[in-house]
């Protein structure tokens, strides 16, 4: 007989029932096991060892955009009135984001090419394949779909770039060979790091990974980024060192937790970072499929 996995979150009847209610989910006749299969997934991605700890669970789900989340769903399950409510609501957030992205309309090709992925044309074994399944509710629907034009924005940026020739001058040094043999230890130490760095990665808020990639992994100005996400260059710059900050404690803490290294080892595990910061190309990182679990980021508040 199988058995689900330790970390699989299930939610009670009694707990559904009274999001649902919450939630207004009725309005939509979207089906309570639709919803909490929704409510699941967000728990999974956003709370590690959840289902151990009942009341950090509900204190979660409590704190979620829930009536989003209802609305996500029937609009992932086909239900037409719900579909009919989110355009009409939210092709003007679309709309205004293309705007402020390229002034003069040209990226609402963009915003309009999303509605395809959002309602959900595609099938997988028998299943609409909806976008809107990747809305965990962390942050409001609204929001969300800001950060998902944003990143498909900063996609085609990138991928004009890959097109663009290159000098044949910007090639023509070689790259140098290293001159010392890697030390085995960095070298484990530095796997270890890359593998907490991945973890912490994994667990930010969209709205933070989006940031750093545009930072690290596009290169683009505090001012770009302000202009892309509609923050201040200021506060792009606070929230960037604020993620990093966050970032470095996390890697200490899963490095105590999951290697049971000491306060020496950890220390030896940066400085193997710093001597040979190679090992660790976060724009790289932040490119990795181990990070795309969703084709689309979500956004926090």
């Amino acid at each position: 007989m199988s058995k689900h996995p330790p970390n699989v979150i299930r939610l009670s009847p009694q707990l559904t029932a009274r999001l649902y209610q919450k939630a207004g989910a009725s309005r939509w006749r979207v089906a309570e096991a639709s919803f909490a299969e929704a409510l699941e997934r967000s728990a999974a991605k956003a709370i590690a060892g959840a289902a151990a700890d009942p009341r950090k669970l509900e204190r979660y789900l409590e704190g979620l955009h829930l009536e989003d989340v209802a609305l996500a769903c029937a609009c992932a399950d086909g239900i037409d009135a719900a579909w009919d409510h989110f355009v009409i609501e939210f092709r003007p957030v679309l709309y205004r984001s293309a705007d402020a992205l390229e002034p003069g309309g040209a990226a609402r090709e963009q915003a309009d090419s999303l509605y395809a992925e959002l309602f959900g044309l595609q099938e997988r074994d028998g299943e609409r394949r909806s976008l809107l399944r990747y809305f965990h509710g962390r942050s409001s629907l609204a929001t969300w779909l800001r950060a998902v034009l944003a990143q498909r924005y900063v996609d085609r940026i990138r991928s004009q770039r890959r097109t663009t020739p290159i000098d044949d001058e910007d090639t023509a040094v070689p790259l140098a060979a290293p001159q010392t043999p890697v030390d085995p230890e960095a070298r484990r130490f530095g796997a270890l790091v890359k593998l907490a760095l991945l973890h912490c990665l994994t667990a930010l808020a969209d709205r933070d990974r989006l940031r750093l990639s545009c930072y690290y992994r596009e290169s683009l100005t505090l001012a770009q980024i302000g202009k892309l996400l509609g923050e201040h260059e200021a506060t792009v710059s606070r929230q960037l060192a604020r993620t990093r900050k966050s970032i470095r404690e996390e890697v200490e803490r899963w490095l105590r937790r999951e290697h049971a290294l000491g306060d020496a080892e950890i220390a030896r595990c940066f400085e193997c970072t710093i001597e040979d910061p190679g090992m660790l190309d976060l724009g790289e990182l932040l490119g990795s499929g181990a990070i795309r679990k969703d084709p689309a980021p979500e956004r926090s508040t």
